[in-house]
């Protein structure tokens, strides 16, 4: 799966791992994959085999504890396939195995490919699976930062987690972060990142004067950024105040969730996560409703109603995709820059309501 998941460079870099060399038939032609089997590599191809994949990962990464040799074990598969391999992932997790692995592409977001290839519950899995971090950046500066966490908690062999990156190949412009950068700073916007998610967009920088009944909050996580950004300038021409709020982590911000209702319900002071989930939703927009957008099944991230008990439209794919443009399966599959707009009046209309 070296090609379609894009490790050409690395495979040309590193090489292809094997007990022993070799013979290079076609040493001196010019090539754009170098598939060069040697003991030096660090390449180990295994196709269409995810149960493999992942049983292999699970034991590279317990490497420390069987041989007291460290290694940093990613593996790449598509993001749909996660599920062929799963039994193999829940007990390589059971086990306490340290690993990356990076679902891509994912979504709908690799429309030409057709439906077979599109995934919709991984990103549920990424929430709910023990041991595991999940992550869905959309700029190259946050999948950084988050891979440098990962090789961290890899060497936290205590504490530490796996980490699944969940990508896409969908094209977005990085210039869409230089707002939040420019107002929290690299090291503060770094904090967040890592923590679970920033405001990328504030509604009232474009709509000063909106009522508290013409604010919305937008949640969306990964390669649906674009489309929330250009819902939220659509709306600010309607004097509606979107903010746009960027998770990189829906885990972290559910185990938040779970942390702020266990002290609750046992009548003890917040936690300290909870100040990371004012610094999202602020006690000034508490009561603003949210309309959250993904490229997965709508209800990965239907539990942020559930935080302050604010109305809620979870936006997400729940059918079986089609091939097509991007932007002609997003209006399919109701996760378009329109839906967007339009669930976020719906929303609106539900605070009204009350």
């Amino acid at each position: 799966m070296a090609i379609s998941t894009h490790l050409s460079g690395w495979v040309n870099k590193t090489g292809v791992f094997s007990p022993t060399q070799h013979p290079d038939y076609l040493e001196g032609i010019q090539r754009a994959l170098r598939w060069q089997p040697n003991p030096q590599g660090q390449h180990i191809e295994l196709g269409i085999s995810e149960t493999n994949l992942f049983m292999l990962l699970g034991q590279l990464g317990l490497s420390y504890e069987h041989s007291g040799q460290l290694l940093f074990p990613i593996g790449t598969v598509y993001d749909p396939f996660i599920c062929r391999g799963l039994d193999a992932l829940i007990y390589g997790l059971y086990n306490h195995s340290k690993m990356i692995f990076v679902g891509t592409p994912s979504g709908v977001s690799l429309s030409p490919e057709g439906g077979a290839h599109q995934s919709t519950v991984t990103a549920s899995l990424g929430i709910e699976l023990p041991e595991l971090n999940y992550y869905e950046p959309v700029f190259g500066r946050e999948v950084e930062w988050l891979l440098l966490q990962a090789l961290r908690d890899c060497c936290d062999r205590a504490e530490g987690h796996s980490t699944y990156l969940r990508l896409s190949t969908k094209k977005i412009d990085q210039t869409l972060l230089d707002v939040a950068l420019e107002r929290l700073g690299e090291d503060r916007l770094r904090q967040q990142v890592l923590a679970g998610g920033y405001r990328l967009h504030e509604g009232r920088e474009l709509v000063t004067d909106a009522r508290e009944d013409e604010v919305v909050q937008i949640v969306t996580t990964g390669v649906m950024v674009p489309e929330a950004l250009a819902a939220a300038r659509a709306l600010a021409h309607e004097g509606v105040a979107a903010n746009v709020i960027h998770l990189t982590s829906p885990k972290a911000i559910f185990s938040m969730y779970t942390d702020l209702r266990r002290s609750q319900s046992q009548g003890q002071p917040e936690p300290a996560s909870a100040a990371h989930l004012r610094t999202l939703f602020p006690r000034s927009e508490r009561l603003a409703p949210i309309v959250t957008v993904q490229d997965a099944s709508a209800h990965s991230l239907a539990f942020l109603s559930g935080i302050y008990g604010v109305p809620s439209i979870a936006l997400g794919v729940d059918q079986f995709g089609q091939s097509g443009s991007i932007q002609e399966l997003y209006q399919q599959v109701g996760i378009s820059t329109h839906d967007i707009i339009a669930a976020s009046y719906a929303a609106l209309d539900l605070i009204q309501e009350r």
